[in-house]
């Protein structure tokens, strides 16, 4: 079966027209308040994606919300991140009642600021949407007040400093969002102590069953796929508990078995580099003297 096309909304005029809105101010920003949506029903929603960013807090969720094969339940303040052109499936219904806000950001607006770099770099835009971040009643506070500072902006008439003023205001957003994730990070200590445990289980797996000598070492999109989570969520939730991102564990492991084989075994340094996923062992060679600042055989020799 050919699997479905979203449906690309390309512009906030068009979003604010499928929602039920009124016409935005400005046709590349609108913050938009929940409670002003008219319909959830357009057959658009279904599987779509934005032609801009979208920074949501959801909350007093009732009805049915579906996004992928998961419900997602909105009590409480949760944001989700948006980026142009990612995917999101849902599942909509006439009796959805939700509060919170949306900021709906094109490129074009802040493309003249340091933010349209910067943006890029906040990992959340590529999160999941079980990923999402939740917020404390004291974050979510902070949350709202900037956004309905960037709303107040956004109602006055244009001059030239609304744009400064409003890009500046988003960048405070996205920085608070950014400490409240690495927060988030630190208190859910349960969930992200059973991923690190999976994820050793994984590599684990890879090179003692000899995986690693069949496929190759598996890449970050390998192990997040088997975690059910996004690239980006993993590295950056092992890189605050760990000060080490995902790719970083997988090098740790290679290492960790290299020197095991080359301290224990009387295996040719070809043989290992084969055996660890390495088709030539010059490429072997090079990561290893980079890694420990000797070769495999001056490590081999050490314990000699």
């Amino acid at each position: 079966m050919k699997p479905e096309t979203p449906y690309l909304i390309n512009s906030i005029s068009e979003h604010h027209r499928i929602l039920g809105l009124e016409k935005p101010k400005h046709p590349l920003i609108s913050v938009v308040n929940y409670g002003d949506i008219k319909s959830y029903t357009d057959e658009r929603l279904k599987l779509k994606s934005y032609n801009f960013y979208t920074v949501s807090i959801k909350k007093g969720f009732v009805g049915k919300m579906k996004y992928g094969q998961q419900y997602y339940d909105f009590d409480e303040g949760v944001m989700v991140f948006l980026s142009p052109k990612q995917v999101i499936a849902a599942e909509l219904s006439e009796t959805i009642k939700l509060s919170g806000w949306s900021l709906l950001i094109h490129p074009d607006f802040i493309q003249p600021y340091a933010l349209s770099k910067k943006i890029k770099e906040y990992g959340f835009f590529s999160y999941a949407v079980n990923e999402a971040l939740h917020l404390s009643p004291e974050e979510e506070e902070m949350v709202e007040t900037t956004m309905k500072n960037i709303r107040l902006e956004y109602d006055k008439p244009i001059d030239h400093y609304s744009q400064d003023i409003i890009v500046s205001q988003i960048e405070l957003l996205l920085n608070y969002c950014n400490r409240f994730y690495n927060r988030q990070f630190i208190t859910r200590k349960k969930v992200n102590n059973d991923l690190l445990v999976q994820l050793e289980d994984i590599l684990s797996d890879y090179f003692d069953k000899g995986k690693v000598k069949e496929l190759g070492l598996p890449t970050v999109q390998d192990i997040s796929a088997q975690l059910h989570i996004s690239p980006t969520y993993l590295s950056d939730m092992l890189r605050s508990v760990t000060g080490r991102n995902a790719q970083q564990h997988i090098t740790d492991k290679l290492m960790e078995r290299a020197k095991e084989l080359l301290s224990t075994t009387s295996l040719s340094i070809s043989e290992i580099a084969y055996q660890l996923g390495y088709g030539y062992p010059q490429s072997f060679n090079k990561l290893f003297k980079n890694k420990t600042n000797l070769s495999p055989l001056e490590f081999r020799a050490s314990f000699n």
